[in-house]
């Protein structure tokens, strides 16, 4: 887990673009997904889950605005 997020973490701006894009975005849930369950967050966990069912609706548009604006998703930051 910890290592499938610091890849995503790594990522070029442009690479985390373009996961951002519809139908690409649940990558960025599943992300959210393994670093709920990596910080054993339940809020997160639950939160990640119903990020993952909305994402295709507005979600992906909340990633990419954060991505371009702060190079990081749209999410609780450490």
């Amino acid at each position: 887990m910890a290592a499938f997020i610091k890849w995503m973490d790594d990522r070029s701006r442009l690479v985390k673009i373009l996961f951002c894009l519809p139908i690409i975005d649940i990558i960025w849930g599943v992300y959210r997904l393994l670093g709920a369950i990596a910080q054993k967050d339940v809020l997160r966990l639950v939160l990640a889950i119903v990020w993952i069912v909305f994402a295709g609706f507005i979600g992906w548009v909340l990633d990419l605005v954060a991505i371009i604006i702060t190079n990081h998703i749209f999410w609780f930051v450490d």
